[in-house]
């Protein structure tokens, strides 16, 4: 447990009614009339004031060393990077890209973009080459860091925008990339932080392609307060807290909520460098002495899975855990409970929007196991039916966010206009749910076609397509099958083309294909050989059909 003093929780219904958004904004710097700058909210403002010594980041690396920085020596660190990229010709509004593993490097080069008024653009380690090539051409950006473990992925790329490797001179002349170290070494740690518009951008984030290419979404400076409230009250996190975010800050709940959110309330953020394992995972909970956890269901199961972490309670120090990407079963919340010593909250949110439904940790209200829980301060939830009409308690239908009556929502639309998401006041979700008496939001399901594996979201286009460039295959469908560790996984069905046979090593081929151009989560665990889909007569795959033949076979 955390040693100080811990905000108690308040009741949910009197704090929404007395909820005004000026008081959120009155704990930052900037403001949404004046702008804000997400450096000087993240960073500077505590590097400058009675936070200065207190650690911003403890990052542990694959072989346990674990370096600590205050919000003065980032603030040090992000002034010379910024300087750096301002020599490499980084301007505000270019987007500033990298392909690195939880390091400090990382964080330093979040904040440094932002300071220079400049927008960051994440590229998930897993991705293949084409989904980094289209993210890089879409975004026209202007600069990308990356290391020697991940630069091979660019190879095949072949307009790159200036590459920075954080490695050996050697690994830079290699490659013909800018040298990070050499060129950090005489940059100055003064620098300016301008601050912007709140309509602005800071970070360029891509959805993850439930339909066709994945769709670019700009977060302006105004979702500062909308992150600031999730971690505030949906999270609870304290200034005592020791707090753990274990998703990539490749996506979106792992950049908006492990290093953006903390940050912003001044408090301390863990990097667990290593890949997941739930042995890794037991080791960093103890040795860090975490009291406040976040991750995705599917490492919840996994931890469960491997029997380690059971009846472990008193070795650790949880005092409460968070969960968010697809919803958590009974089992997986009592086992949380029973052997981590601490209760499990689910979130619910998107890229485009961040949480906005939650069972909120310092706000009490009904919460049952399997609910969404309710509305987030600042915004408001409606379900509408088919003619966009809002739906009564019991019924189901898509959920919505109000944005007349939402001062917390910030999404303005798909940054190059890929689709267009709103309906008269109201931002359409695409996912299905119902609102029970008590209040509560219960998921129902995603638009129709999108699989949630491990907490990410993967539309079946991407992975169908990829799957066609085999050149033994003639047609392909991918959907969600159940699975009891990653809530599901993607089962390709395909039809071969004449004269090719089915065989275990063409399966090993088409997942090896998948994974080098697409991306590493989103491969086919499945495949089977059909001898042809089923279609509607205009020959539009009926994807539902497969859909049902996946989960009866489970």
């Amino acid at each position: 447990m955390a040693e100080s003093k811990l905000i108690q929780p308040q009741d949910y219904a009197a704090f929404m009614q007395q909820f005004q958004l000026a008081a959120v904004e009155s704990e930052l710097q900037g403001s949404l009339a004046q702008g804000f700058n997400a450096y000087t909210e993240c960073c500077g403002r505590h590097a400058q004031g009675s936070k200065a010594n207190h650690p911003a980041l403890v990052h542990e690396d694959t072989r346990g060393k674990v370096t600590t920085l205050t919000f003065a020596e980032m603030d040090a660190l992000t002034g010379r990077m910024a300087n750096l990229l301002k020599s490499q010709g980084v301007k505000p509004g270019d987007r500033v890209a990298a392909m690195l593993s939880r390091t400090p490097e990382l964080l330093g080069l979040i904040l440094a973009s932002w300071r220079i008024g400049a927008v960051y653009q994440p590229l998930f380690t897993a991705f293949g080459y084409e989904a980094i090539e289209y993210r890089l051409t879409q975004a026209k950006t202007a600069l990308v860091f990356t290391d020697a473990d991940n630069r091979e992925k660019f190879k095949p790329i072949k307009t790159l925008p200036k590459m920075v490797m954080i490695g050996s001179e050697a690994d830079a002349k290699q490659w013909g990339d800018v040298h990070y170290a050499s060129l950090l070494a005489d940059q100055s740690s003064a620098c300016d932080a301008p601050v912007l518009d709140a309509e602005q951008p800071f970070l360029q984030m891509f959805t993850s392609g439930t339909v066709g290419k994945s769709k670019g979404v700009a977060v302006p400076l105004k979702a500062l307060p909308a992150f600031y409230i999730y971690m505030r009250y949906a999270i609870d996190l304290q200034e005592s807290d020791r707090f753990w975010n274990m998703a990539d800050p490749g996506w979106a709940y792992g950049l908006y909520y492990a290093i953006t959110g903390p940050l912003l309330l001044g408090c301390t953020t863990h990097f667990n460098e290593a890949g997941f394992t739930a042995e890794n995972t037991l080791e960093f909970l103890i040795k860090h002495r975490i009291t406040n956890l976040a991750s995705a269901p599917t490492a919840y199961r996994m931890m469960k899975s491997s029997g380690l972490l059971d009846g472990k309670a008193s070795e650790l120090s949880l005092r409460v855990a968070s969960s968010a990407g697809e919803p958590l079963n009974t089992e997986v919340v009592n086992w949380v409970s029973d052997n981590l010593g601490c209760r499990v909250m689910d979130h619910y949110g998107q890229t485009e929007t961040g949480m906005t439904c939650c069972c909120h940790h310092s706000l009490t209200h009904e919460s049952p196991v399997g609910s969404m829980g309710m509305p987030m301060p600042g915004y408001r939830l409606a379900i509408l039916d088919a003619e966009y009409n809002e739906l009564e308690a019991g019924k189901t239908g898509q959920l919505a966010v109000d944005m007349e009556n939402s001062p917390a929502f910030f999404f303005q639309g798909y940054t190059w206009q890929e689709k267009k998401p709103f309906h008269g006041k109201y931002y359409l979700t695409g996912d299905v749910v119902e609102k029970h008496a008590d209040g509560t939001f219960w998921f129902a399901g995603r638009d129709d076609d999108i699989i949630t594996t491990a907490g990410y979201r993967v539309g079946p286009t991407d992975v169908e397509n990829t799957v066609l460039e085999h050149p033994a295959v003639a047609e392909s469908a991918a959907v969600g099958k159940p699975d009891e560790l990653r809530g599901y996984i993607i089962k390709s069905f395909v039809v071969l083309k004449a004269g090719q046979e089915p065989s275990d090593q063409l399966v090993k081929d088409i997942q090896a294909l998948v994974r080098e151009r697409l991306s590493a989560h989103a491969f086919p665990r499945e495949i089977e050989f059909v001898d042809a889909l089923p279609k509607t007569p205009s020959g539009k795959i009926q994807r539902f059909i497969l859909r049902k033949q996946a989960e009866t076979e489970t």
